[in-house]
């Protein structure tokens, strides 16, 4: 079964490994999947804390008004749920729009009541305005306390459904790929077609100008596809799964110009261990030494960055926190992870705590 994923790697992933930037030194903080996925997307383990989309979407804001400036597809509920995607104490309209949740068909994604409007048009705009103007003079009444931020938060999204409604579902709307590009993505074939829709739409999303997409690979449960204590060789199911609509998300971009202008990260909340357990089939979980892989946006392509020792099992040369990939990835955006700071009950908060370090040996020099 491996062999036979080595052999698809080579005809699509593999095709693309000049374009990546591995880093094989990656640790995190968490042994367990609920703390570790937390840390992943929000930079702690268990403090309530805004989700890495919320933080970019508060320092950079949006770039198309009709569309959020942070879209997560087919998100899962398991392991942190919605504060892998959430705002915490940033503003409310930082949190992250989701479409569809993990396995719900991709084929059937879309946000809930989208679609054309049943009724006439201007009916439609003038109730709106009506309501918007009964929650702005509430929003005045509060606004002298500080607490509108929901109502406030409230008040743009009913703006933003508006928007949403007339421009989303062309953007959505993936019969409007060609049936090549379709099929660049492995969509068609039963074994690509989910994850392909979810990358594609990531792309249109991109190119419409939604600042960060959360695209996730997994299911509902508190263990999640990747986590194969008893039957590791599973992982070529979920690689083979995942192969051609990344090699097809990278080839998009790229023949567009888009990825010289998107970062794209792949990686897991931690790795698994080199040793084997239960029936000697499986593998544990390892925060001390994985790797995850970057392309596009300004890192080096056709890069490796650091190693673990000789077993696997640590990171032991030019070893990267993960606080220290969220400095890295928030300054390929434009954004200094020290400054992109936020005052919360009498301090100031940031993405990276009181840590993290630039990875400079990853940086492309043009």
């Amino acid at each position: 079964m491996l062999d036979e994923f080595q052999e698809n790697f080579a005809r699509f992933g593999g095709q693309h490994v000049d374009e990546l930037c591995f880093i094989h030194s990656m640790k995190t903080e968490g042994v367990a999947h609920g703390p570790a996925t937390l840390f992943l997307h929000c930079g702690a383990t268990q403090s309530i804390r805004p989700s890495m989309g919320a933080w970019v979407s508060y320092g950079l804001g949006t770039e198309n008004e009709n569309l959020p400036a942070f879209v997560t597809l087919a998100p899962s509920m398991g392991n942190g749920g919605v504060r892998n995607f959430g705002n915490a104490f940033l503003p409310a309209f930082h949190q992250g729009t989701a479409i569809g949740s993990a396995g719900q068909p991709a084929a059937s994604m879309g946000i809930r009541n989208l679609g054309s409007p049943t009724r006439d048009v201007g009916k439609q705009r003038r109730q709106l305005d009506l309501i918007q103007a009964v929650n702005q003079s509430q929003l005045d009444m509060l606004g002298s306390t500080g607490n509108g931020s929901e109502l406030e938060a409230m008040v743009r999204s009913y703006e933003l459904a508006w928007r949403l409604q007339m421009n989303a579902p062309q953007v959505l709307d993936l019969s409007q790929e060609t049936k090549a590009t379709q099929a660049l993505y492995g969509i068609g074939n039963p074994e690509t077609d989910d994850f392909g829709r979810q990358c594609l739409m990531a792309r249109r999303l991109a190119e419409a100008g939604v600042r960060f997409v959360q695209v996730t690979y997994g299911d509902n449960t508190a263990n999640p596809r990747w986590d194969q204590h008893s039957n590791l060789p599973k992982h070529a199911d979920h690689a083979r799964a995942v192969d051609r609509p990344i090699a097809g998300l990278l080839a998009d971009l790229k023949a567009r110009g888009l990825l010289e202008d998107t970062l794209v990260w792949w990686g897991a909340e931690f790795g698994r261990t080199p040793y084997a357990e239960k029936n000697g089939t499986g593998r544990d979980h390892n925060p001390g030494g994985f790797t995850v892989w970057l392309a596009g946006g300004g890192v080096r392509a056709g890069h490796a960055h650091g190693a673990t020792d000789d077993f696997g099992h640590r990171a032991v040369k030019d070893p990267v926190h993960m606080h220290d990939l969220h400095a890295t990835i928030l300054h390929l955006m434009g954004l200094d992870h020290e400054r992109l700071t936020f005052r919360h009950d009498g301090r100031d908060f940031r993405l990276t705590d009181v840590h993290g370090e630039l990875i400079q040996g990853i940086l492309s020099d043009t």
